[in-house]
């Protein structure tokens, strides 16, 4: 069975609502549980955040199970957030999973950079791959979308195209308001879609956007205890307590703009396996665009 999980939890806590204290005094035993071990990449977005400066994070989605147990899987779903606090902008771009790279001395997917490494080992690729810097990450297992989606009362999103999946049926241009099972279906599905894993992307980010506006209307729904036990269950990060909390308290205006977009490239074949090949022109363009977003004043 195929599957994927957006990373949509970042967003929520770094961008959903400006806290205030008594929301991190509640919030204080979900942030210690998601946060793994101090890092250069967590002492440098602590430094950064305090500063204001724009920041740059991976968001990754795993196909593993409970991340208490194990975090090991596939990240088949991998974007960059950027956050700006001076333009009041935050960009994510979707990181094709299948894309051509050499990894340890050998021909790999992205993803395997995390599968047969971690966390850090996928910013490496990923840096590698756009020629950028990244401040840290934020993974997230597939166990946790329903209970999100749930815990925030659903979502409601416009399908983009006419499909049915796992028992439900969306038509082009319909809106639906999804609870946690029915948004994961509709976050899913690859094979039916005429743009394959690229479309599945932009469906991902209709349902990160959802969530987004869902919490801006009702912020105090992060304080909920499903929410958080969606959090403390579900995400794992080297993004500090000390950076959640400068995020959360100057960086929060930048939710009211999201720009989405993604990498795009072209399926090959090669010794059985399928491979996208990402063109240097659109490298460039998408290095360009991080690059732009992180400096706009």
């Amino acid at each position: 069975m195929k599957k994927f999980l957006l990373s949509i939890l970042g967003i929520i806590v770094i961008l959903g609502v400006g806290f205030g204290g008594y929301a991190f005094y509640q919030l204080h035993n979900t942030t210690s549980k998601i946060n793994s071990l101090d890092s250069d990449l967590s002492k440098t977005s602590d430094k950064k955040t305090g500063a204001s400066q724009s920041v740059s994070y991976l968001l990754l989605g795993t196909d593993t199970g409970a991340l208490g147990r194990s975090e090991k899987g596939r990240t088949d779903t991998m974007m960059v957030m950027t956050v700006n606090p001076k333009s009041q902008k935050t960009t994510l771009v979707s990181i094709e999973r299948d894309t051509k790279i050499q990894l340890n001395g050998h021909t790999a997917k992205l993803n395997a950079a995390y599968a047969e490494g971690n966390s850090e080992s996928a910013i490496s690729a990923v840096e590698d791959l756009l020629d950028i810097k990244l401040d840290g990450y934020l993974l997230v297992n597939m166990n946790g979308l329903k209970q999100l989606v749930n815990s925030v009362g659903g979502v409601t999103v416009t399908a983009p195209l006419t499909f049915d999946y796992e028992g439900y049926s969306f038509a082009n241009g319909q809106s639906y308001s999804m609870d946690g099972a029915e948004a994961l279906a509709f976050s899913r599905m690859r094979h039916e879609d005429p743009q394959g894993d690229y479309g599945r992307q932009q469906r991902q980010q209709l349902v990160v956007e959802a969530v987004i506006n869902k919490l801006k209307q009702n912020p105090t729904s992060v304080l909920s205890s499903d929410f958080l036990a969606s959090v403390s269950d579900n995400v794992r990060s080297n993004i500090s307590q000390s950076s959640l909390q400068n995020l959360a308290l100057k960086y929060n205006k930048a939710a009211n703009t999201i720009k989405t977009d993604q990498i795009i490239g072209q399926g090959i074949m090669e010794n059985g396996v399928s491979y996208q090949v990402i063109p240097q022109s659109e490298i460039t363009r998408v290095h360009d665009e991080i690059e732009t977003a992180m400096n706009e004043n």
